[in-house]
């Protein structure tokens, strides 16, 4: 009954999504656009050349954001955990302003490459350092992730500084946009969300075994090392990927797999599809809301998304006790 709610609640922001913007479209009229009813004309230039691309955009790192955060709160067992505690975002960053001052890329089509093998590099490195001989703890993890992300980020700070026109190319980028991408970033994000789907979907079941501890998890036949090594494969090419196309985005994965909790409670065979539903849900929604709040301009979603989630997480851990992991 939640999961086809959420379907549905998902199905209706994308329309939104397609229908408002600087020329708001009529729902009747995106219907008959999308259908092939009305195949051409400036309304149809729009929703297929436009809106379409940004929505399925939002929809697959809402997607990936959602999954990621899930994932991280579950492997460290800590309920503040989101994405960026593997050193995804700031692997990213790096590496977009690495492409923008060295190398003279400014494109997203340029630099998502980049992002996406710097939000990499970052996570091997932290489950290197966060790996004792053949075992990886959570705790290790959490600190190896911090101490990369102190290192990248005054690498990030010191290019910026010297670099005026890099520091202009990166700040729109770092800021976390819907905006101006194509088709061409949903085919290059796609498979490795798609990747990182069918890798998560397979975790379910052995994490909720390790989280009755670690000792219980193994009585139970599952293999730490590989569980926490595929939820490291599976948070970098979701939360990889998300990030690449359209820069750090907060809370998301924060918050998100809180509300999932509180909705169906600690099970991750039912938290990580509800976190899948609701993700693009609160991030298209943000979406659309930048594009109202200040018409005929927009304001980028990240922005939004930090100033509605950082309320609605706090009103979680006041209402009641964040849930067990």
């Amino acid at each position: 009954m939640r999961l086809g709610l959420l379907g549905a609640g998902l199905v209706l922001v994308c329309l939104f999504s397609v229908a408002i913007g600087s020329r708001t479209i009529p729902l009747s009229t995106v219907w008959d656009v999308l259908t092939g009813v009305v195949p051409s004309g400036d309304e149809a230039t729009i929703i297929w050349d436009r809106r379409v691309p940004r929505t399925l955009i939002g929809l697959l790192v809402g997607v990936a954001l959602g999954v990621a955060g899930a994932l991280m709160q579950s492997l460290t067992r800590n309920p503040l955990a989101d994405p960026a505690l593997l050193g995804v975002d700031i692997g990213a960053s790096t590496a977009v302003v690495a492409a923008i001052a060295f190398f003279g890329i400014t494109t997203v089509n340029g630099y998502i490459w980049f992002a996406f093998l710097g939000a990499a590099v970052a996570s091997v490195l932290v489950y290197v350092l966060g790996s004792t001989g053949r075992t990886v703890t959570p705790e290790r993890m959490v600190l190896a992730g911090a101490a990369i992300s102190a290192t990248l980020g005054a690498f990030v700070a010191a290019t910026t500084v010297l670099d005026p026109a890099a520091f202009q190319q990166f700040r729109f980028w770092q800021i976390g946009s819907l905006e101006g991408r194509d088709m061409t970033v949903v085919a290059d994000i796609a498979p490795f969300v798609l990747a990182g789907l069918v890798v998560a979907a397979g975790l379910a079941s052995p994490l909720n075994a390790i989280a009755l501890g670690d000792e219980t998890g193994r009585a139970l036949g599952v293999n730490l090392t590989t569980v926490r090594v595929s939820s490291a494969v599976a948070i970098t090419l979701l939360c990889g990927a998300a990030t690449a196309a359209v820069g750090p985005i907060a809370f998301i994965g924060l918050t998100v797999p809180h509300m999932a909790r509180a909705m169906v409670g600690p099970d991750q065979r039912w938290v990580l599809p509800v976190s899948a539903l609701l993700a693009p849900v609160l991030l298209l929604g943000a979406d659309v809301v930048g594009r109202l709040i200040i018409a005929p301009r927009e304001m980028e979603v990240g922005i939004i998304t930090a100033f509605v989630g950082a309320p609605v997480f706090i009103a979680l851990c006041r209402r009641r006790k964040l849930a067990h992991l």
